[in-house]
């Protein structure tokens, strides 16, 4: 993450009427939650070692003091002088959590990246040597283990889907190499997508959270750990009060696998999907924007097989609404392999239930199919057609057209020629070489295509149409306010 999002590293029973539910007062004191939880936090230091280019002749203004002083010294020292790098030992301080009495430990991922060693220090000093048991990029969760003497101290997890925005709770960490910091705070929101990656479920915080909480617990009152601390919005580096947890319920399936098989399993159905927006449901005659829209479908995949087609909405999948398209990632990954499934769609204006059976991923199941490279701009000669409706000109891909454009023979339809700049074609971002293969849900392969698309969208009071569009970028369904 950059700019202002820092990853954190220093790095009785009621009659008749129904009442609200009121969530308890705030503590007299969190000094017995405290005491009781810090044991299990522990810190995480990593050392890694670097090639650098020495720095002998160099003056002290061009690099950091505290190198070009060491440097210095290594050479009055005799340190070797025939070769021009030396390795240079970088050190780091983040936090952790003990989940097992036999020493499994859970922090970020980002604090034990690329780490040649790995030590766990626990509340009475003893440092012990980890290693890495799994760890998972797409949510920045690392499973370490240590070889302990005795029983160790353990946490348990709670269930981060029954917090409220409002609840009291408590941080534990060890920020700025500060070990055992106790912050506390409330819950300031739930189900945050900080767009760090399409499996984004943070909890928000007001408690104090900097570098070095990276990997260290967020408790309940309860005691039982609902998050793990992982980045903060924070234009200074320090904390302003914003800060995120990755929901237990999102990272402990996730240590469930990396502790079983060593990396995280994870389902997949082979879609690529768009949200949906109040202008795209309007175009497809749906009563308000929910779901995920499927902009393409992978060869092969299970999507394939169950008879999902793009510009299917994906309302509900395992008995879950889908009511955000990035709720769908989350819900699909959590789901176990091999599992059917049923799967409700939104296709051409009515509902269609399908059945699924979940995949595993794999690597590079995420990359749906090379993305189209279609032309640039087209050549004066060729002929150009107004489709006035839409707000641009179009000329249709014919065999010459593939050979002076370099068109797959796998891509179809009209190659976007020009756009009227008031249009609200290009308001919404097409461009010419673009290539609309789908009106409303139709393919088309000619303008005679286009236009009858278009007449039928009409014929249906349609104000709003949708187009597929292919470009060098993937492809996305657009949807265009009809000129007029």
């Amino acid at each position: 993450m950059k700019s202002t999002f820092t990853v954190l590293a220093v790095t009785g029973v009621l009659a008749a009427a129904a009442l609200p539910a009121f969530g308890r007062g705030a503590p007299e004191s969190f000094a017995d939650l405290a005491e009781k939880l810090s044991p299990a936090v522990v810190n995480i230091s990593t050392t890694q070692y670097v090639d650098r280019k020495k720095t002998d002749d160099a003056a002290p203004g061009n690099v950091p003091w505290d190198q070009w002083f060491r440097d210095y010294l290594d050479k009055r020292e005799g340190g070797s002088s025939d070769s021009r790098t030396q390795r240079r030992r970088q050190t780091s301080l983040g936090s952790g959590f003990i989940i097992d009495k036999a020493g499994y430990v859970v922090t970020n991922n980002h604090v034990i990246e690329d780490a040649d060693q790995i030590s766990v220090i626990l509340e009475d000093d003893t440092v012990l040597e980890a290693k890495v048991v799994g760890r998972d990029e797409k949510v920045d969760i690392a499973l370490l283990k240590v070889e302990p003497k005795k029983d160790l101290p353990v946490v348990g997890w709670g269930n981060s889907s029954q917090v409220r925005v409002g609840d009291w709770v408590m941080a534990i960490g060890n920020p700025f190499g500060l070990s055992g910091t106790v912050t506390a705070g409330i819950v300031s929101a739930r189900a945050r997508d900080i767009k760090s990656g399409q499996y984004d479920d943070y909890i928000q915080t007001d408690a104090a959270i900097n570098r070095g909480n990276s990997g260290g617990p967020l408790f309940n009152m309860d005691g039982a750990v609902i998050g793990v601390n992982t980045a903060i919005f924070s234009p200074s580096g320090g904390s302003v009060g914003v800060g995120f947890a990755s929901s237990a319920n999102l990272v402990r399936p996730v240590i469930e696998d990396l502790r079983k098989y060593g990396r995280t399993r994870r389902g997949w159905i082979g879609v690529q999907v768009q949200s949906v927006s109040e202008e795209i449901a309007l175009s497809l005659g749906l009563d308000k924007a929910r779901g995920a829209l499927v902009s393409q479908v992978t060869d092969g995949g299970p999507a394939v097989s169950s008879g999902i087609e793009s510009s299917d909405v994906i309302l509900t999948f395992d008995g879950k609404p889908i009511d955000k398209m990035s709720e769908l990632p989350k819900v699909v990954a959590q789901t176990a392999i091999d599992k059917s499934v049923d799967v409700q769609l939104w296709r051409k204006g009515q509902q269609k239930l399908v059945k699924l059976k979940v995949m595993e991923l794999k690597d590079g199941s995420e990359k749906v199919v090379a993305a189209v490279k279609p032309p640039t701009a087209p050549r004066q000669e060729v002929k150009k057609t107004e489709l006035k409706d839409l707000g641009v000109s179009v000329i249709e891909i014919s065999e010459d057209a593939r050979q002076k454009y370099s068109i797959p023979e796998s891509v179809h339809g009209l190659v976007v020629a020009a756009v009227d700049e008031f249009s609200d074609a290009a308001l919404k971002g097409v461009r010419p070489g673009d290539v609309i293969d789908e009106i409303q849900q139709t393919r088309i392969g000619s303008v005679a295509d286009a236009d009858s698309a278009i007449t039928t969208a009409k014929g249906a009071a349609r104000k709003v149409v949708l187009l597929r569009i292919m470009t060098a970028g993937g492809i996305r369904y657009v949807p265009v306010k009809m000129v007029g």
